[in-house]
């Protein structure tokens, strides 16, 4: 039941702060919002205020902002005014209005994150070796486990990232390292060997290595609020470039299309951080909202991306798109969402059968 609760209340918030920047865009401009809906289908429950209805709907995988003239055409509803029409308004404003929901995606992940590293911190891991592999260049140096490397090239090394980005960068060229071996500093010299392997995408990738294994030793690094807004900043940027990356990986085919997931996994993956605890349920909350940003930015008709590109040709040509290309490619853009939508269905459907 918990687990149920936490889904509904992930799943929910970051939906409606995707729906809020429509919504509060929208006011910002003048343009009249009929209904702003958690959920798509019959009403569960409402309430109107102004001229707004607020409602709670029964299919719990989205949400929407109806918005006065969305459509073509479409007549001013009684208590709403011409100049409210989202149809009329310039593109600049009408492409701010909907790049709103997934910048606020964006917005979202960037404040859990900011939270996060106020609250409970960052986890470093420490330079502690924790195991070396036999033949390696780490071996032939004298390298054991349980050592501690204090520095690198005379640059001190206070977490293993500031370690393995020099090895990373050395070209296979030898460094200098200090370290520390039951309280007694010892200088040693190795030489990385250039190692072929994968990197997080499945790319077979070539890189020097010295053969050594983190021991997984962490340490808890506290931010002030300055700080922590850096940090958070930082960290948001670099699960944006990821997921990016990801997805031009996803469509050259490096990563096969059965890791695409849908609803469900989605679900157990809440659902199994969830018996973690708080931060690591907000953790994987920041980047579901970022995934749900960038590909509602995909120039995919239907999505917010597509109407996006639709105003931007619209501003190039000085003049709206022919309905009728509008409802060619927003035919298309629903057939092809249909499409991904029941490819990840059916590859959550395979994972729940064969686990």
């Amino acid at each position: 039941m918990l687990s149920a609760i936490t889904v509904i209340i992930v799943l929910g918030g970051i939906i409606f702060f995707h729906e809020l920047g429509h919504f509060l865009f929208a006011k910002l401009f003048n343009v009249g919002v009929k209904a702003f809906s958690l959920g798509f289908g019959p009403k569960l429950f409402g309430v109107k205020k102004g001229q707004t209805e607020y409602k709670l709907s029964l299919i719990p995988l989205g949400g929407y902002v109806s918005m006065v003239g969305e459509q073509p055409g479409e007549e001013v509803p009684e208590g709403f005014t011409p100049d409210q029409n989202f149809e009329t308004k310039p593109a600049w404003q009408r492409m701010c209005i909907v790049a709103a929901g997934p910048i606020f995606n964006f917005l979202l992940a960037f404040l859990i994150f900011w939270f996060l590293m106020a609250s409970y911190g960052h986890p470093k891991l420490l330079p502690v070796v924790g195991g070396v592999q036999p033949d390696s260049p780490a071996l032939s140096a004298g390298l054991l486990q349980g050592d501690r490397i204090v520095s690198i090239d005379g640059a001190p090394v206070k977490y293993w990232e500031d370690f393995a980005e020099v090895i990373r960068n050395s070209g296979g060229g030898r460094v200098h390292l200090g370290v520390d071996r039951n309280g007694t500093v010892m200088e040693l010299d190795v030489t990385p060997a250039m190692h072929t392997g994968k990197n997080i995408f499945g790319e077979t990738i070539s890189r020097p290595l010295i053969g050594i294994m983190s021991s997984t030793e962490t340490e808890m690094v506290h931010y002030g609020l300055g700080n922590a807004f850096v940090q958070a900043g930082e960290q948001t940027w670099h699960m944006v470039d990821l997921t990016v990356q990801g997805l031009v990986k996803l469509v050259e085919r490096i990563i096969p299309l059965d890791t695409i997931g849908g609803p469900i996994m989605i679900a157990q993956m809440v659902s199994q951080q969830a018996e973690r605890g708080l931060a690591e349920v907000l953790a994987l909350a920041a980047l579901i909202s970022i995934n749900l940003g960038l590909i509602n930015l995909l120039p995919i008709p239907v999505l917010d991306g597509g109407h996006i590109l639709f105003f931007a040709i619209e501003t190039v040509i000085r003049r709206p798109i022919s309905e009728k290309i509008r409802g060619i490619a927003l035919r298309a853009g629903i057939s092809l969402l249909l499409l991904l939508m029941a490819l990840a269905i059916y590859n959550d459907v395979q994972r729940l059968i064969t686990q």
